[in-house]
């Protein structure tokens, strides 16, 4: 009894009844990257235990409401325990509705946990919000939760929009923010200075212009084919605080599937030259033509067969017609 009693007191002290806090609301439009941060800080204050001068170390655990995971277009990262959490995506238009996320706090010291709702509602866009004019970066010396900070997003896409279409008042947005590990990168080495790099996706509605494709042309896909360090006229633009790795770069066309280098270079001779790229692509069938391999299998099979056939007649006329006194 004595021991049954020590062990049930044990458990009370290591486990808690889970406390569910207060929703949250935010509203998003469709085609704008958002950021919602886990702030430990703030489920501190939902724990039994008081918190508020401790950093204990705290997870979380996020998933659609009655589901066991998040939706496809949101995503989740915390560094560590001791790190704030963030929920980053991209909703679209076929995403309209409330989207009710399930957040799990657990505290990793005292083994409290508690339980958090977060309501997005994805608002319908009134007007058309294709942006069928997209370009994708590579930021090398950053890692997402670097680049997902309002601010710094912001001084990304003012200096994209300056070289976009220099002068002009265009509609920029950002498509899509994915780690670099997310699109089979390698971990980087806990070096100081290392990161994963961050793949950033942009659209508008209004045509990049031609000086915007200069990292494409035929001479600079050389270089990047070469391994060369790749550098553009507007690369100041970014500075020091975004290094774009310029062989990585890719323009997309939604109204042609590839269409990259928009001009010709002009060429020497009397025939017309050509886009550097001008290539359409066609995806291929959901049917596979049927295959006879029965002739593959005769030849597979058959040609050892007749070479052992032949090495072991060879190897008997030896050993037994060439013996001596035969």
């Amino acid at each position: 009894l004595a021991i049954a009693l020590t062990l049930t007191l044990d458990l009370t002290n290591y486990t808690r009844l889970s406390f569910t806090g207060s929703d949250q609301d935010f509203y998003l439009s469709p085609g704008v990257t958002f950021v919602h941060v886990l702030d430990r800080t703030y489920y501190k204050r939902f724990f039994p235990s008081p918190q508020e001068h401790r950093d204990d170390p705290i997870t979380f655990h996020t998933n659609l409401q009655g589901f066991p995971d998040r939706p496809g277009w949101l995503r989740y990262l915390q560094r560590s325990p001791h790190e704030d959490g963030m929920l980053y995506g991209t909703p679209t238009i076929q995403h309209v509705g409330k989207t009710v996320i399930e957040v799990i706090a657990y505290n990793r010291w005292t083994y409290d946990t508690i339980q958090h709702t977060v309501v997005f509602n994805i608002l319908p866009s009134n007007t058309d919000f294709t942006l069928p004019f997209q370009a994708e970066f590579f930021i090398r010396n950053m890692n997402v939760e670097e680049l997902l900070p309002s601010n710094v997003l912001g001084d990304f896409l003012g200096a994209v929009k300056a070289i976009w279409q220099p002068g002009h008042n265009l509609r920029l947005h950002a498509l899509n923010v994915s780690s670099a590990l997310d699109r089979g990168g390698r971990v980087p080495l806990p070096l100081s200075g290392q990161k994963e790099g961050v793949y950033v996706l942009v659209g508008s509605d209004t045509r990049y212009s031609t000086h915007l494709a200069e990292p494409l042309s035929p001479e600079n896909r050389l270089r990047c084919s070469q391994e060369s360090q790749l550098t553009v006229s507007f690369d100041r633009k970014f500075g020091s605080q975004f290094r774009v790795d310029w062989c990585k770069f890719i323009l997309v066309t939604k109204e042609v599937a590839v269409r990259i280098y928009q001009q010709a270079p002009t060429g020497d001779g009397d025939a017309p030259a050509q886009p550097a790229v001008d290539v359409e692509f066609a995806p291929p069938g959901l049917s596979l033509e049927r295959r006879d391999l029965h002739s593959e299998f005769v030849l597979t099979t058959a040609v050892p067969a007749v070479v052992a056939s032949l090495l072991a007649v060879a190897l008997s006329y030896l050993m037994c017609c060439r013996r001596q006194g035969l």
